[in-house]
């Protein structure tokens, strides 16, 4: 048995169950073995009985033991249930190539293959094969064969998108590959699957995406509308229902798709209900994991509240926000250190409204995109002057996005965490604060932790200490490995909410930054 499926506890598993428990959403999978299907532990068909249940750490598990998806609860819904780990190298080392394989924008050349994984893991691709296969109980390429099959599946039950082309973005080379596939694994026809064609028309592309319980939507929706940029996005507050829009670019195989996509929250069955426009639908997968991370849907709180309910037990709902485009929130942050939210915004607007490109949304409130790396990492001094923006920011952002344009820097939850930190620290004008923001927010680290925070050491009780960064680090390691959670919730602690502030000292290529009083990084 591998080391996944003993960590299950199947009679803890079938109360969750019985109970549908939406906290262990996407945590297992309930093969029914009188039916020779598969279900989240959400799904509200009858509870069948003990002795016809078998758990599953993962639905590629499930599949590869013969169960087929439900079509009810539909399991690729389910939020992605990969804990941060803290086992032995073998168990990380599988866990991680299983996050690079959930990851598009890993592969921004293309499908990995064994070899491709292997390279970016520094290891042999047997050695690769032995322990994925000894701690998940499946073969990397059978993973990834579920993970493309459930994508197609959501596809093609969500929208309207042909079975042609949902066979092409979900990584399949031809039609005919993609019907055998469906036929070996589910005995069906892709066709089947689809109970109704949605309509197509002006309004988008609709899918919907499943989290766990709980999600403090408002104070989302909170953090981004106070930092929201006219014309590029927008965060709905009451009494208008919960809802985040934004004009969105991406570059996927050498070709660049632009649009906008807006977010609804739906509380009572726990999903987001994302719309995308047309013109973003052949990197639909590629939106949808971008939006997971953006709107951190895959968090775990069952394991979260765990370990910092007792330091911080009002924050047992809220979420890490994350970014749409690495590029974006980099830039953003160096433009926001050690000033307000309110000036940053201003800072950024400027940038976009000089910058930007025009694109169509159905909203007149948004119009614009924001600036591609290319356009800043052309940008004279002078035009970034004229903004406002400082000579030693100026400096930083032209270095940030000419790395990001030469595929120098990559700034998305499949880069490799410790060398973009030393890389970014290695950029004019980027401290240690802003690598750690960046790895929060852009890189989905959920250990990121930026020690010198001015608001970190008010909210920890540590600013009078001779060296509260040290005090703060010290204190943090009993939230390891979910510090990144921790910092927010010990922000949200803070009278007024205030963001954090920024200490991060330039490197000698530009002057070195004054100590900040009152300032926060967007």
């Amino acid at each position: 048995m591998n080391r996944d499926r003993a960590l299950l506890q199947p009679d803890a598993c079938y109360l969750a169950l019985k109970a549908r428990d939406a906290r262990f959403d996407g945590s297992f999978f309930t093969g029914v073995t009188s039916t020779g299907i598969y279900c989240r532990p959400v799904c509200k068909v009858r509870t069948p009985k003990r002795e016809n249940c078998r758990f599953f750490g993962h639905a590629a598990q499930a599949e590869q033991a013969g169960f087929r998806p439900c079509l009810r609860c539909r399991p690729e819904l389910a939020p992605t249930s990969l804990r941060w780990s803290i086992q032995d190298a073998s168990a990380v080392l599988a866990r991680q190539a299983a996050r690079l394989l959930d990851e598009p924008d890993a592969w921004s050349e293309g499908a990995p293959v064994l070899e491709q994984l292997a390279a970016r893991l520094g290891v042999s691709d047997r050695h690769v094969r032995r322990i994925f296969e000894s701690q998940f109980g499946v073969s990397p390429l059978q993973y990834l064969q579920t993970r493309r099959l459930l994508a197609a599946k959501q596809l093609l039950a969500d929208t309207a998108l042909p079975v042609t082309q949902v066979a092409l973005i979900s990584g399949y080379a031809s039609v005919r590959r993609f019907n055998a596939a469906f036929a070996g694994h589910y005995g069906l026809n892709p066709t089947q699957l689809r109970r109704h064609v949605p309509q197509r028309g002006a309004g988008g592309i609709t899918v919907k995406l499943g989290y766990r319980p709980p999600y403090d939507v408002d104070a989302m929706l909170a953090f981004f509308r106070k930092r929201q940029i006219q014309g590029i996005e927008y965060a709905s507050q009451a009494p208008e229902p919960p809802r985040l829009a934004r004009s969105f670019a991406v570059e996927s195989a050498g070709q660049r798709c632009s649009g906008w996509l807006a977010v609804e929250f739906d509380a009572g069955r726990h999903q987001a209900l994302l719309r995308v426009s047309e013109s973003l639908c052949n990197v639909l997968p590629l939106v949808i994991r971008r939006v997971r991370a953006w709107l951190d849907l895959d968090a775990d709180p069952q394991s979260i509240n765990a370990l910092l309910h007792e330091r911080f037990p009002e924050g047992d709902g809220l979420r890490v926000p994350g970014s749409m485009s690495g590029h974006e929130l980099a830039v953003r942050a160096v433009l926001g250190q050690q000033i307000t939210v309110a000036a940053a915004r201003t800072l950024a607007q400027r940038l976009v409204d000089r910058f930007g490109e025009a694109v169509e949304t159905p909203w007149p409130a948004i119009g614009r995109l924001f600036p591609t790396p290319a356009a800043l990492a052309a940008a004279s001094g002078d035009a970034l002057g004229q903004l406002g923006i400082v000579r030693q920011r100026q400096a930083a952002i032209v270095a940030i996005s000419t790395a990001v344009a030469g595929k120098k820097l990559e700034l998305h939850a499949g880069a490799d965490v410790p060398a973009t930190i030393a890389a970014l620290q290695q950029l004019p004008g980027i401290g240690e604060w802003t690598a750690q923001y960046i790895a929060m927010r852009a890189l989905r680290w959920p250990d990121a932790f930026p020690a010198g925070d001015v608001a970190l050491h008010k909210a920890l009780g540590v600013s009078g200490a001779k060296n509260p960064a040290r005090e703060a680090e010290i204190a943090s390691q009993a939230w390891k490995p979910w510090r990144s959670y921790a910092v927010v919730r010990a922000w949200s602690a803070l009278p007024l909410a205030p963001a954090p502030v920024a200490i991060g000292r330039a490197r000698a290529a530009a002057p070195p930054a004054p100590q900040p009083t009152a300032g926060v990084l967007p």
